[in-house]
């Protein structure tokens, strides 16, 4: 069965085709309109992607080398994410859907993250995954295809969302993330011991603390100061929210007793949180998954494989119920087929 993904969460456009052994194609569209206002604005995004999605799409066709007679089925992220992107794709999605009578597949954003480690890794059971992004921070035990515990989220900010407000309070360009991990590698992370919420308690994320703190940090200390020692205080940062993550997921896998574990989401490509699973997986002697850089951040391919496995498993045979912050307006379902 050939896919056709498309991807619209928040600010990339990104077409996908894959065949069900490999990802023929995999094209991304991003939006720089917002590096200016240093975050994302979700009406400009909405008008990028309306700009960009049927070029992306004949893109990702055309480097497929195939055309939509080829394609069996069409799968759309239907959230969670920014409201007006999620409809931009969606109803491109559906009008190709209805116009070359193509069954319809809704995706879930999150889950796809978490899938995407399959694209080079054959799929294995049980596992939990710590899925860490601009939007969201999720840790969950998934015993087989779409059948999972959810151990932990975050209170406030994602993971991703801390760094890329950090990174604005601290002067630098977004998204702060991938600055702050640049400089990271260059700094010591010892050189300010910033909070680590909540670390000692279950499962739950917070990182709004560790923003505030920041912000009164860089005050009290100076612009000066702050650019002298932007590298060691980008290292400290990282360190503060990684460790948190890393020992979150430690104690899942002990909990759980799984022999799998999984890193998902932007947040995955950071350095320092690679090397401290890599670490934290020899420790506890578990494989570690970890997407490739250009399946860590929003793209369709992961779309495309999970509205695959989706097929594969059955699990569209029944429906399912959207979660929070999906898109249902359209009359889309998990599994569309066009009579």
């Amino acid at each position: 069965m050939t896919i056709l993904g498309i991807e619209s969460s928040c600010d990339e456009t990104a077409a996908a085709v894959y065949d069900g052994r490999r990802i023929l194609s995999n094209v991304i569209a991003s939006q720089a309109v917002h590096q200016k206002f240093g975050g994302i604005v979700p009406e400009l995004a909405s008008r990028a992607h309306h700009k960009t999605i049927s070029g992306t799409t004949e893109q990702a066709l055309t480097e497929a080398g195939v055309d939509l007679d080829d394609i069996d089925a069409i799968a759309v992220t239907r959230g969670p994410g920014l409201m007006g992107s999620l409809l931009v794709g969606l109803s491109f999605a559906k009008g190709l859907s209805l116009a070359n009578q193509k069954p319809l597949i809704g995706v879930n954003h999150i889950d796809a993250h978490m899938y995407a480690n399959f694209i080079d890794y054959p799929p294995r059971y049980p596992f939990v995954c710590l899925t860490v992004s601009g939007g969201h921070t999720r840790l969950v035990h998934v015993t087989e295809p779409f059948r999972q515990k959810i151990m932990g989220i975050t209170r406030d900010d994602a993971a991703g969302e801390a760094f890329d407000k950090i990174g604005k309070i601290l002067g630098l360009p977004y998204p702060g993330g991938p600055e702050i991990d640049k400089r990271a590698q260059k700094g010591n992370q010892s050189f300010q011991n910033f909070p680590k919420s909540m670390m000692k308690k279950g499962y739950e994320f917070s990182f709004s603390g560790l923003k505030t703190n920041l912000l009164y940090y860089a005050q009290e200390k100076g612009e000066a100061f702050v650019q002298e020692h932007l590298d060691d205080i980008c290292a400290s940062v990282s360190h503060a929210i990684t460790e948190v993550l890393i020992v979150k997921l430690d104690r899942a896998i002990r909990e759980t007793g799984v022999e799998t574990a999984m890193l998902a989401g932007g947040v995955s490509a950071n350095t320092m949180l690679r090397e401290k699973a890599a670490r934290m997986a020899e420790k506890t002697r578990v494989d570690l998954l970890i997407p490739r850089m250009e399946y860590c951040t929003d793209n369709a391919a992961m779309i495309a494989i999970t509205g695959h496995m989706m097929v594969e498993s059955g699990v569209l045979e029944g429906g399912e119920e959207p979660g929070e912050n999906e898109v249902t307006g359209l009359g889309i379902k998990p599994f569309a087929r066009i009579e």
